[in-house]
Parts: C-alpha cells; structure tokens; sequence
C-alpha cells in the first residue's frame, strides 16, 4: 500500500529542484546557452579545429626504460612512410618499373632518405635489405624516411607528400595486379585513422543505444514525455561534456578514444540519473494526490518535485559522488591518458548530476501531468500489459519482494552459492595476459589493418619489435644477445643494426606475448648502459606504472566509499559489505573479458581476429576496475537509499531490505539494462579497446544488477541482519553530528 506523503523538511537539493521547476524558461535558457556554446566550441572549433582535430594517438607512454631506449632511437632516424607489396613477384617487369618511377620521386623530396630493395647492389638478395623481403619472397617494402632538418612545418610538408606518391603508388599497382596488396602505412596514418575510426564509432554507439534505451524507458513509463526526459537531460549532459573536453585539451593530450569512453558513461550516468528523478516524481506526486491534494493545482506539483528531488536528488548526489571518487582514483596513476580519463569522467559526471537535479525538474515544471497521464501505448493489448506490469510506480508488493522474501528463507545458502559464481566467473583471470599497442586496435575492414597484419606475418623482421635490445656499444650487444638467446621462449636474437649512435637486435619468440620475457631479460641486467624496448617493454613499464599507482588508488576509493556510506547510512560494516560485494562482481567481469577477448571467444560475435589480440589491454583494465566500480556502487545508493527510508521509518531489518528491493528493483533492472544497451553499443564499434571496455562495463552491470544486488545483498543483509547496521558508539555520536539523513 502507497504510504501518503507526509510533511517533511526540504533539503538545499530539493530546494533547488524546485525552483528549478517554478522558473523553468530561465533554467531552460541557461541551460540552451551553455549547451548551445559548448557545442559550438567542441563541434565548429576554435581556430580551425574541433575536438577532434585535437585529440591525439591512443596507446599511453610512461616514462620507464622502453621510452627512454625508444627516444633514444627516435633521436636518430626521422618519420618513416612505407609502401607494402605482397603477393607478386617483387622483380616482375611492371612493378619494378613502378617502384623505381617512385623511388625517383622521393629522392627529390627535400631530407627524404629512401631505401628500395630493388634497386640495391644484388637487389633482394642483398642481405642488408633482408627484413624488408617478405619470408617468402612474394612481397617488398620500399621506405621513406623524412629527417625534417628544414623545421617542423617544413618536414609535415615533406611527410604529406611522400604520402601522396606511395599513395598513388599503391592504386596503380593495385589496378595492374588485382590480386596482389599495395598498401601505405605509418604511424601517421595508423594514428590518424584511429581518430577517424574513433569518431565513426562514437555515431554508431549513439545511433544503437538512444533508440533502444528510448523503447525501455517507454516500457517504464509508458508514454513519450515522461520517457524522453531522461534522453533530453543526458543529451544536454554529453555535449556540455563534450566543450569541457575540449578544453582539456588545451591543458593535457586527450587521446582520441577518451572521447568514447565518456560519452559512453556520461550517456549512462545522465540516463539514469534521470530515470531516477522522473520516477520518483511521479511515485510524489499520486502519493500526494492520493492523500488529498488537487492533482491540478500547480502547488502540489512543486511539492512533489520538491520531496522527489530530496529523496531522489539525495541518491543522485551520494551516486555520482561515489563514481566522482571511483574517477578520482585515476588522477594517481602516471600515463597522462589515464589522468585525462579520470579528469573527464569526474566532470560527466557533475554535469550529469547537475543535469538531473535542474534541467529535468525544470522540464517537468513544463509539463506537469502530461508525465502522469498514460500514454498512448498502454492501450496496445500486449504492450499494454507489460508496461503496466513492469513501470516505475511500484507498489510494495510484486515481483521483487517476493524474490527478496524467498532469498530470505536461506540466506546463507544464497550468499555462499552466489560467491562460489562470482569465483567461477572470475577464474579465467588466473591466465590474464595485458597488451597495450593500437596495432591491435586496429578494425579488420581497414587498410591500416591490412598493411599492419601483414607486415606482421609476411615481413616479421620489418614490423614492429616486440622486443628489442638497445645498446651504445656493438660488443656489448653481441655479448648481451648471447645471454637472451639462452631464455625460454626466445627463438632467435637478430644480429646488431646500427641506428644513430646506437645498436639494436631484434629479439624473436614463440610466444604470443612478450611480456613475460621482457621481464625474464630485465632480472638480469648487464653491466653497460642498455635499454630493453619496443611492444611487450612498453607494455611492462605501463604495467608496472599503473601497479605503483594502484595501492594509492584503492585506498583513495575504499575510504572515500566507506566514508560517503557512513555519512549516509550510520554503519559502518554497509561499506565494507559494498566493497567486498564491487569486487566480486569486478573480477566475475574481468574474467568474462579475459575469456571473450584474450581466449577469443567473443571474435565470431564482435568482428575481431583473435589471432592478433594478445590480451586485455592494460589501460581496460585500469578503466574497468574504476567505472565498474563506480557503476556498481550507483545499484547500491539506489537500494540503500530505500533501505535505509523504510528503516528511518521503524519498520524491521528484513522486511526493509524487501520493501527497498520492491522500490527500487524495477529502477536498477531499467537502468542497468540501459547502460548495458549503451555499452553494447559502443561496443558494436571498430576500436578494439572500446569493444574491451563496452563489454567488460556491460558484464559488469549485468552481473552486478542481477546476482548481486538481486540475490547477495538482500542475502547477506538478511544473513548478517543483527550487525548490518553496527556502528561503534563513537561512530554513532559522529554520525549523529554530521551525517546525511532523510530529515
């Protein structure tokens, strides 16, 4: 039975709702001018340049050992262009012709150095041009490297126009030979192309998750107004997200797949913030009306959204604080990309709880009982049912409390078997592998991936090393490559190359990640000054920077939590049973990820070739753990906040973890299956690190949604019902000084 509303003190939140809702032309104005202008600077740009325009590579450098031996080498050579030919005979009449044409070409460039196997002493059978022979000999590449001694600008020039005779290069003899591969590659291009693919991916994700988040939250409320609300509010939310990044960008690099990775979450976040508030509005204002008030008086309209935005807008802001602190978290770790990452998702993350707590209440000071009135698709003869059945306004018997009451005949039982899930879930991390290169990233449909993959298995000793050993001194490597070779996993160690001032060798292995013979050859350091670089050492120095970061990490966002749910519920053993309860459902998505992703599971359903992803990339990880943690501490504040009403109220321990579930279960499964929907969304895209994220966040409100906030916390809450709401008594006065309560 619906409790009628009682009279009650309003807080500073529903304060401000309210006078949202009584001026809402003014809120609306304000808000169509920060809208308008931060879409204006981030879409149109400043100077020429968009968001876009200015967002940088997307694999993250630390500065460790790899980096350094790496700046090194770069302080040698200059931007190398390559031109890929597979699948013919490199000394056939026609492409040799071609290729020396090109190779007139550039060597007119300005500070352009070009090497030509074809045109070498002994041509490709000259040993000095080996690497750049495919292994069997079907395949050339011819590169161009530009030094830029002429200036920055001058060298861009250069770089653009070497581009452009590869370019034309490759269609002519991909038109004389139609079976054969010609493709251009560069960091250049790669990076560029992700920044392409990163933008289309973004429409894709929005266009696959607005709709079908619009068609769940018309089975919620039943009508058209009420289920835009939420999508005008994250709207607002994403683009005023979007002028803040954009300034971001003028203080730190914001690789382009952060752009991603916040709308994602930001899209989310406002979504279901929004549902949040609507609901509980509408849940007011009948409970208003049915205790005597004139449904038409404007009066009880700003009352209602004046107790919902105090309830509501009182979970929202112990949410998204709590996911502001999951982000703080980042700010400790090294790479700037994850710094930036964090950084933003903290500023979604406000605007999206502003977005709630002022643009939607002034929106319903527009529109009124249009929200309450049932639209059109409840007379639909099955539609109609199913929205009746599974809409916001709960009463506080049906589906979800009867789940709780049967979890509650055994609680322990339920508690235990829930673990023992979360565990099996979780154990294919055991075998957790990390990556971190945007050569994995890189979609099959594009040429990118094209020359990448085969430049890999067709011209191994051409692509990028895995591994490498640099040194300052030939002796010292020869002596130092003796030593690796001797290491499991190492097939071979290529002989010295000289580059600049120092020598390199590539290291071969039959291992498809390098990681665990970066670190093999690291136990051992020689005595001369080396550095152990490419792929794989970059990946460990990454690891081992976000490792340093971690501990500082979990304990900003374990006592940030324990603090926020101590303020809001007085106990103390609340935020501990949060915490334990994250991290299940955290590592259950982790090892959905390393299954899908590392093992290839999920390959055939999401368009990737497994044989060129070599784990989880570490930056997924680190983002996973955050914002799943974040994400699932929302579910929490959104039971609690019940919870802990109906126990301020007098009613019993258990019969208050079921009526908590009964009000907000019908929220948390809506919302949950959004940000799923969104997630899988962006997850439909081409970027293989977004693909990770979407997947390992979606499994992670999944999992969170239904076993644990479903099944484990009402059992353990029911099982530990006597020391739930402990507190020691020092605690106890503390809390009572400056705790958060209803009143």
């Amino acid at each position: 039975m619906t409790q009628p509303t009682v009279q009650r003190r309003i807080g500073p939140i529903g304060r401000m709702g309210a006078a949202a809702a009584r001026h809402p032309w003014l809120t609306l104005v304000v808000w169509l001018i920060v809208v308008g202008t931060t879409a204006a600077t981030a879409l149109g740009g400043i100077g020429g340049q968009n968001l876009f325009d200015r967002l940088a590579g997307s694999v993250p450098q630390v500065h460790g050992e790899s980096s350094q031996g790496s700046d090194r080498l770069a302080a040698a050579s200059g931007k190398t262009t390559t031109l890929l030919i597979y699948g013919v005979d490199p000394e056939n009449v026609q492409v040799a012709a071609r290729t020396t044409r090109l190779a007139q070409d550039l060597v007119a460039l300005p500070h352009t150095a070009v090497v030509d196997p074809l045109a070498v002493p002994g041509g490709i059978r000259n040993p000095q041009v080996a690497s750049l022979i495919a292994a069997d000999g079907k395949g050339v590449l011819i590169t161009a490297t530009v030094t830029g001694a002429d200036g920055r600008s001058a060298s861009q020039a250069t770089v653009d126009r070497v581009q452009r005779l590869m370019d034309d290069a490759a269609s002519d003899l991909r038109a004389a030979h139609p079976g054969a591969t010609a493709e251009v590659g560069s960091t250049q291009l790669l990076t560029d192309s992700l920044q392409a693919i990163s933008e289309n991916d973004l429409r894709r994700g929005e266009t696959v998750a607005l709709p079908i988040a619009l068609i769940v939250m018309l089975v919620v409320f039943g009508g058209f107004i009420a289920a835009g609300l939420p999508l005008i509010g994250a709207g607002a939310s994403i683009v005023t997200s979007l002028g803040v990044l954009m300034a971001f960008t003028y203080w730190t690099d914001i690789a382009n797949t952060v752009i991603n990775v916040i709308t994602a979450v930001g899209l989310g976040l406002s979504i279901d913030y929004g549902l949040l508030v609507v609901s509980r509005f509408r849940e007011e204002y009948r409970a208003s009306v049915a205790g005597g008030a004139d449904a038409a008086d404007r009066a009880t309209r700003l009352a209602a959204v004046a107790i919902a935005l105090d309830r509501a807008g009182r979970t929202v802001l112990f949410s998204g604080t709590t996911f502001a602190i999951a982000s703080l978290g980042l700010l400790v770790f090294e790479p700037a990309f994850v710094r930036a990452v964090g950084i933003a998702a903290i500023a979604v993350t406000m605007v999206a709880m502003l977005s709630a707590t002022t643009l939607i209440p002034a929106i319903i000071g527009l529109t009124g009982r249009k929200l309450l009135k049932p639209g059109a698709l409840t007379r639909l003869p099955l539609l109609g049912r199913y929205i009746i059945r599974f809409g916001d306004v709960a009463p506080d018997e049906g589906f979800f409390s009867r789940l709780t009451r049967r979890v509650q005949r055994r609680p322990a039982l339920v508690t235990l078997g829930v673990v023992v899930v979360l565990l099996v879930l979780a154990s294919p991390v055991i075998t957790l592998l990390l990556a971190n290169t945007s050569i994995d990233a890189v979609p099959r449909a594009s040429s990118e991936y094209t020359f990448e993959t085969t430049l890999t298995d067709r011209f191994p000793d051409a692509a990028p090393a895995r591994v490498q050993l640099v040194t300052t001194t030939r002796a010292d490597l020869v002596a130092w490559s003796g030593d690796v070779r001797k290491l499991d996993n190492v097939t071979s160690v290529q002989d010295p190359q000289r580059s600049g001032d120092s020598w390199t060798a590539r290291v071969s292995l039959d291992a498809r990640n390098g990681v665990g013979v970066v670190r093999e050859i690291r136990a051992g350091p020689p005595a001369f000054r080396h550095w152990v670089t490419g792929i794989d050492a970059g990946t460990v120095d990454l690891a081992d920077s976000l490792a340093e970061g971690a501990p500082w990490a979990i304990l900003i966002v374990a006592v940030g939590t324990i603090v926020l749910l101590f303020l809001m519920t007085g106990s103390l053993v609340v935020p501990l049973k949060a915490l334990v309860a994250s991290a299940l459902s955290l590592g259950a998505s982790l090892g959905l990820l390393v299954w899908g992703f590392q093992d290839g599971a999920f390959a055939g359903i999401l368009g990737f070739d497994a044989d060129h992803v070599y784990g989880v990339d570490v930056i997924v990880l680190v983002l996973t753990l955050a914002f799943g943690f974040g994400l699932a501490m929302d579910y929490e504040m959104f039971i609690l906040s019940r919870i802990k009403e109906r126990v301020d109220a007098g009613t019993s321990g258990r019969e208050s973890i079921a009526l908590g579930l009964q009000r907000s279960g019908r929220i948390i499964t809506s919302a949950a299956l959004i940000i799923i929907v969104v997630f899988t969304g962006f997850a439909t895209g081409d970027l293989l690190i977004i693909k990770q994220l979407g997947v390992a966040l979606a499994f992670a409100v999944l999992i969170d949604a239904t076993l644990v906030r479903c099944l484990l916390v009402p059992a353990f809450m029911t099982w530990q019902e006597r020391i739930m709401w402990w507190a020691p008594r020092w605690a106890k006065r503390l809390h009572a000084k400056i705790g958060i309560a209803e009143d």
